[in-house]
């Protein structure tokens, strides 16, 4: 498991995606790496966005399993659930759901665990 935390800023979101990379090559994950970089940069879009409340941050934090299943989780103190938009401006959830082989929302407090996983 590596995990890092993260300002709220939408700078952020490629510094996130840069430590996801690095830690999936570190692993010698190769395959897939794509779709899991976008739904890091996804799933940190949507929780500055609707997650991370002035003052506070977020967590990524990546797992690698023994079946070489890759999770990724953001972590975020805001209020609610995310949930998938009917109508724009929100992409990003239905993305991951169209990439990811798994993805849900696990509640934490303060806030909610947002996670997706490559088998």
């Amino acid at each position: 498991m590596r995990d890092r935390l993260y300002h709220r800023a939408h700078q952020t979101v490629a510094t996130a995606r840069q430590f996801a990379a690095e830690t999936l090559d570190v692993w010698g994950v190769t395959s897939r790496k794509d779709d899991m970089l976008l739904c890091v940069s996804e799933l940190a879009t949507n929780a500055l966005r609707h997650g991370v409340p002035p003052g506070r941050g977020y967590r990524l934090r990546l797992l690698v399993f023994e079946d070489a299943t890759v999770r990724v989780e953001v972590h975020d103190s805001g209020p609610g659930l995310s949930r998938m938009a009917e109508r724009p401006p929100g992409r990003g959830l239905t993305i991951v759901a169209a990439l990811a082989d798994a993805w849900g929302v696990l509640p934490r407090a303060p806030g909610k665990v947002v996670w997706c996983e490559f088998r």
